[in-house]
Parts: structure tokens; C-alpha cells; sequence
């Protein structure tokens, strides 16, 4: 078996020091996580177009034949078989793969010896990947699935694996062991927060930036501790102590308080997480227009409000301050991020699963037909749910990445904000890859954890919805969703690549 031992042995040693009591839990849990990364990376080859695959064969639908083989061809005339390609689970289903008959069981080493160009970083990601995911389960304590978190942030910090689909679920280079307990939400650290003082005359501030958070005519921007030590290289001032959530950059600042958004300048799953300052011009805006979205919903969705944004004109010094969603939690309900419903102990039936998507998808259909795409994916949208798990209104958080129609707007005599760049477009396919990319290909697919259980779930809904071309587009064609494998093999393509799932649809789910 072909194996690259490099990140988890050094992940190994590095436990050995901070936290021997977990090196033999590590090391039980690293065959599941090379299992976890693997299938996230199969998904990947089965369904990107990654332009060194030649062609496929037996790429049928698992859930209508029963699960077949699956061979890749590749250009140069190698073969790499594994199993059926669900793109749609959420288990850890591919153990082992072959290249011309050698068997693999560890994707960094499966993209090592594959060869594409720019492989050699990825293969370093999901290295990563793989060791992070381990010491991430191997910190867990033992859980009461029937026993609810009392806090919003005690939710964010149950989702263990990280993105449901992405092979670099859990890479989190550039981060030590030390600092992965330290500040990892899986590990359930209580983080301090750093501020640095700058003159407000030298920031640009939108929104009511926070009295706390103000000395005299000096802004106190709230930094991740890490971006302090290795991007800012200064300690600033001691800040707010305060609970890092699913993404890690966003934090709960303790005793129940907002939500601080923090730029860090790491590379995690996909993209550096800084903070633009094109996004910090545009935060205000975005936040009074999505009030006046939520009023058209009928009281289905709610966005969390941007109480200040503040950047000193730099992606890696600034910080957005928001509501948690918390406050739009009435008597004896809970707002659960959609990523942790799958380690929530609710109905987990047909019925249930139904009421869900039908509420998701006609907050997010209706919408789109307005002029605004979500990127609800499980991490912006959260779901509140009564006190029997029932799901009764939706939550949005993060305005940073949705995209505006004006056209779509003014049609239906909607004002439209003084917006520019990135988040304006009126063209159909963009607005349809937003949303149906991120809600129906990410949240409630993963949510479903199938294909068959997705597509049961959108047949049980979509004949009652709204007949609008974005309803057809969502019956009758694949499904978007962001080609994340593609994408870290492509460093030279800007933007965003898209793959085409089948549609569970238009395939029997």
C-alpha cells in the first residue's frame, strides 16, 4: 500500500510534545480520516473536468444500479479504478483506489504519483488534510446526540469534519499542532483576541463600529491571535476573549456577544481568508438591503445584521462585527448551522428532510426570482428550529459573496443599492451556480448525505413551488457546484470553475 507518512508524522511529533494523552487516539483515527479525504477526492475525479482525464466508464448513479465500478482513463494511458461516485454522500465510502492495479489508500500519495501539473501542492494540502481531520476526531469527547448545546457557539463547534465535500476539508497548513488546539472550534478553545490601534483617520469604517472597540480617535481592530504572530508580526493589545466558530476566523465573543469576523491570511480548504476592502466598502450597504429582503420572505429568513466594519486599508488588518443568530431565536427554539445538522440528534426521516428543503428552497427560489443569489451553503445558513426539531425559519449570515441582479430587482420594482463590482451581475448562469451550487449541491445535499435521499426530498417539493425558469433550470439540468479540485490544480484561473453533478431529479432519486 502506498502511503506518504510526511504530515502524519509530523503532526505525530508535534502531539507527542503538546499532548501525549491524545497520540494513541490520533494515530486509531488515521485510517478514517485517509477514508474521509480519499472519498471527498474521488468525488473530485469522478465529476470535475480535469483536463488530464480522458474519459470515464460505469459512471452510472449508485443509487439506481446498485453501486458498479468506476475507471478513469487518463491521457497518458494509465488506469485508476475505485468504486461508484455518489457525489451526493457524506460517509467515508472509498478506502482504497488503484492506479494500474497498485492500490492506494492515501490520497496525497494517490496525487503524488498521478503527476498533474501542480499536484505537488495539493498532495501537500490533503496531507494535511488527513492528519488535521485525525487529531480533529481524536479530541472529541464523548457526546449525548440527545443532549442540545445551550449556546450558538457550542453548535458551530460540533461540526468536526469540516466541508462536507472539498478533499481539503481539514487542511489547515502554516497552523502548528499547538495552534490547531489552540484555536481550532473542534477543539473547543477559548481564544483571546488581539486589537490593534490605529487612527480612525487612517481606516475606513462602515456601519456603527463599536464603542468598545474605540480609544480616543483610535480605532481597536480585533485580530486572530495567529494573524498577529505570523502575518502582523506584533502582539497589539489584549482583546475579548471569545469562541472560535465552524470557519475558525469568525469568533462568539463570550457572555452571549456579536460575532467578530477577523481577517487571517491562511490558506483553509480553498482560499486565503483575508478580509477585502472592497467587502468592507460595501458591508453597510449589503447589510440595510438584506433588511429589506427579509421583509418580502413572510418571515422566512432573517439576515444577521453588520453592526461595524472596520479596515487600516489592508485584506489582513480588518474585522466585520455582526449579530449572532442567536437573536432570532424565539422561546424554546435553537438556531442550528446547517453543517451540524448531521450530528444533531433530530427526525432524521423522509418527512422531516422534506419540510427542510421545502423551506430552503422557497426562501432561496423566491429570491433568486427577485434578484438575489445566496451562497447558502451549510456554513452562511443556518436553520431555527422548535423545540421538537421542526425547522421554522431560515437564518443568512456573511453578505460578502452573494450576487445582485438589478435587472431582476427592477423588474419587480425593487430598489436597488449603490453596489459595484463582484456581487452585481444579471447574468442567469451566475445567479443559478450561486445559489443551486451552494444550497441544493452543498446544504441540502449534505444534509440528505445521498443522492437517493436528496432526490426523494426534491421530488417530494419542487411540484409545489413557484413554476419560474430558475425552478425549471433547477428540474431539468445538472447541477452546479464549484469545481474545488480543479481549482487548487489551476493557481493561474481566477475565479471560480464549475462542475455538473447528475441531477437526482432527472435520474429517478
Amino acid at each position: 500500500m502506498h502511503r506518504s507518512p510526511t504530515a502524519e508524522a509530523e503532526v505525530a511529533q508535534e502531539l507527542a510534545e503538546a499532548r501525549p494523552d491524545l497520540v494513541s487516539r490520533y494515530a486509531a483515527e488515521l485510517p478514517g480520516a485517509r477514508a474521509a479525504v480519499l472519498t471527498r477526492l474521488w468525488r473530485a475525479l469522478a465529476y470535475e473536468p480535469l483536463p488530464w482525464i480522458s474519459g470515464r466508464d460505469g459512471l452510472a448513479l449508485p443509487w439506481i444500479t446498485g453501486g458498479h465500478g468506476l475507471t478513469l482513463r487518463l491521457k497518458d494511458g494509465r488506469r485508476l479504478e475505485g468504486p461508484a461516485a455518489d457525489p451526493y454522500a457524506t460517509t467515508a465510502y472509498v478506502s482504497v483506489v488503484r492506479l494500474d492495479g497498485t492500490a492506494y489508500d492515501d490520497p496525497a500519495r494517490l496525487v503524488t504519483d498521478l503527476g498533474v501539473p501542480h499536484g505537488t501542492g495539493l498532495a501537500a494540502e490533503l496531507g494535511h488534510s488527513v492528519a488535521s481531520l485525525a487529531l480533529s476526531r481524536a479530541g472529541q469527547p464523548a457526546a449525548d446526540p440527545d443532549e442540545w448545546p445551550a449556546s450558538d457557539w457550542e453548535w458551530e463547534q460540533r461540526v468536526v469534519d469540516g466541508h462536507p465535500f472539498h478533499p481539503n476539508c481539514r487542511s489547515r497548513p502554516g497552523f502548528s499542532v499547538a495552534e490547531q488546539l489552540a484555536y481550532g472550534p473542534e477543539h473547543r478553545p477559548l481564544v483571546g483576541l488581539r486589537l490593534m490601534p490605529v487612527r480612525a483617520d487612517e481606516c475606513l469604517v462602515t456601519g456603527d463600529w463599536p464603542a468598545g472597540m474605540r480609544d480616543g480617535a483610535r480605532l481597536l481592530i480585533p485580530v486572530h491571535p495567529w494573524q498577529a504572530a505570523h502575518v502582523l508580526k506584533r502582539a497589539g493589545d489584549a482583546g475579548p476573549a471569545a469562541h472560535p466558530l465552524m470557519s475558525l476566523r469568525t469568533l462568539a465573543l463570550t457572555g452571549e456577544g456579536p460575532h467578530v469576523k477577523t481577517a487571517l491570511s491562511a490558506r483553509l480548504t480553498s482560499s486565503v481568508r483575508d478580509i477585502s476592502v472592497y467587502s468592507i466598502g460595501m458591508s453597510a450597504t449589503l447589510s440595510a438591503f438584506a433588511e429589506s429582503l427579509a421583509a418580502r420572505t413572510d418571515g422566512l429568513l432573517h439576515f444577521t445584521r453588520t453592526l461595524g466594519a472596520a479596515t487600516a486599508d489592508s485584506p489582513d488588518l480588518a474585522a466585520v462585527v455582526r449579530e449572532s443568530p442567536q437573536v432570532y431565536a424565539g422561546s424554546g427554539e435553537r438556531v442550528v448551522p446547517v453543517a451540524a445538522l448531521a450530528g444533531t440528534d433530530l427526525p432524521s426521516n423522509a418527512s422531516w428532510l422534506a419540510d427542510f428543503t421545502r423551506l430552503a428552497l422557497t426562501v432561496g427560489l423566491r429570491l433568486l426570482d427577485l434578484g438575489v443569489a445566496l451562497e447558502a451553503h451549510g456554513q452562511n445558513l443556518l436553520v431555527v428550529l422548535s423545540a421538537t426539531g421542526a425547522p421554522l425559519r431560515l437564518v443568512y449570515r456573511d453578505l460578502a459573496d452573494i450576487r445582485v441582479s438589478p435587472a431582476r430587482l427592477a423588474r419587480h420594482g425593487v430598489p436597488v443599492p449603490e453596489l459595484s463590482g463582484r456581487v452585481v451581475t444579471d447574468d442567469a448562469t451566475a445567479l443559478r451556480r450561486k445559489l443551486f451550487g451552494a444550497l441544493v449541491a452543498g446544504a441540502l445535499a449534505g444534509t440528505a448525505g445521498s443522492g437517493a435521499a436528496l432526490g426523494q426530498a426534491l421530488e417530494t417539493v419542487v411540484r409545489d413551488l413557484p413554476d419560474t425558469p430558475d425552478l425549471v433550470a433547477l428540474r431539468e439540468n445538472p447541477l452546479p457546484t464549484k469545481a474545488l479540485t480543479l481549482m487548487r490544480l489551476s493557481p493561474g484561473t481566477p475565479g471560480d470553475q464549475w462542475a455538473q453533478l447528475p441531477n437526482p431529479l432527472r435520474f429517478g432519486g
